[in-house]
């Protein structure tokens, strides 16, 4: 980690409030983090965000860079060029911090744990700066679902990306395994939001507009292996849509799906239209082994 150290002028001022004004975008959330990490210290001690600092204290922060990489960050890279790359996120992992203050300041995601987006401004520093916001993101996975994701590398692409999002030009393909056998074939046209009172999102008459297809791949004991294809872009969309129909994602357990070793739940593929050569695109990142050797217990019902 880069230390910066400096010495304090001025009038008495809180820890933290005095870490905001230093020109590094840090937010006050972010400052009460770093003191109370004890990333950023006082006379070499550790202090509480309101210490007050007089005139001579020596501060020293040792915030993390993005120069440091992350170990195996390419094994996740399925395709790069200038425009954009595609990327296999690992289920378990955040796509970005809870705390909003890395939009602002990305070294802010390098502290605490790892995140997709961490990962990226590490390996990637470049593309903190250039305009691009939320570094490059222009959609998003739960944490425990695994697989495919498109990040811009440019302003334009991310515009066109996020363009084709909204307007239902990329082509979705996830693999899911679901408690019970349902149809064949099956198609869910139920609008989804949070009702008043209600803590998670659900199917609710009042809600937006949503509409996932599937087919039936592979039957297991009591389960079954689907393709989903999902229409529209709503949060948690396949997980809420294949409970309201009595077959929740394995695993998922906000839902109500059955126990298993993970959420079975996977973005294989996207395909659209490249965002400068127009040329048709098609992403795919393998089911893991993780996820097969899951699929495996559950459909044998050990």
């Amino acid at each position: 980690m880069k230390k910066n150290k400096l010495i304090f002028s001025g009038a008495p001022t809180r820890f933290d409030v005095f870490l905001t004004s230093i020109g590094e975008k840090y937010s006050r959330s972010f400052a009460r983090r770093l003191i109370e990490e004890g990333l950023a210290t006082v006379d070499g001690a550790k202090r509480k965000p309101a210490f007050v600092l007089t005139p001579g204290a020596a501060v020293e922060i040792a915030a993390p860079e993005a120069a440091e990489g992350p170990a195996g960050f390419e094994d996740l890279v399925l395709y790069e060029d200038d425009q954009l790359m595609a990327v296999a996120k690992p289920a378990g992992m955040a796509v970005h911090p809870n705390a909003a203050n890395w939009e602002v300041n990305p070294k802010a995601a390098l502290i605490g744990e790892p995140t997709l987006v961490s990962l990226i401004y590490a390996a990637r520093p470049k593309m903190a700066g250039g305009g691009l916001e939320r570094l490059g993101l222009v959609h998003r996975l739960d944490r425990d679902t695994s697989g495919l994701m498109v990040i811009a590398k440019t302003v334009s692409a991310q515009e066109a990306l996020k363009d084709g999002f909204r307007d239902r030009l990329m082509e979705k393909t996830y693999i899911g395994a679901v408690a019970g056998i349902p149809a064949k074939k099956g198609s869910i046209d139920a609008p989804i939001g949070r009702a008043s009172g209600f803590k998670k999102i659900k199917v609710w008459e009042y809600g937006r507009e949503a509409l996932t297809e599937y087919e039936l791949t592979e039957k297991g004991k009591g389960c079954a292996l689907l393709e989903i294809h999902p229409k529209t872009g709503r949060t948690n969309q396949i997980r809420i849509h294949l409970a309201h129909i009595g077959h929740p994602i394995m695993g998922d357990k906000l839902y109500g799906g059955p126990e298993a070793p993970r959420m079975l739940l996977h973005s294989l593929r996207l395909v659209f239209e490249h965002p400068y050569t127009g040329k048709r695109m098609k992403l795919e990142a393998p089911l893991g082994e993780d996820f097969k050797k899951a699929w495996k217990a559950v459909k044998g019902g050990k």
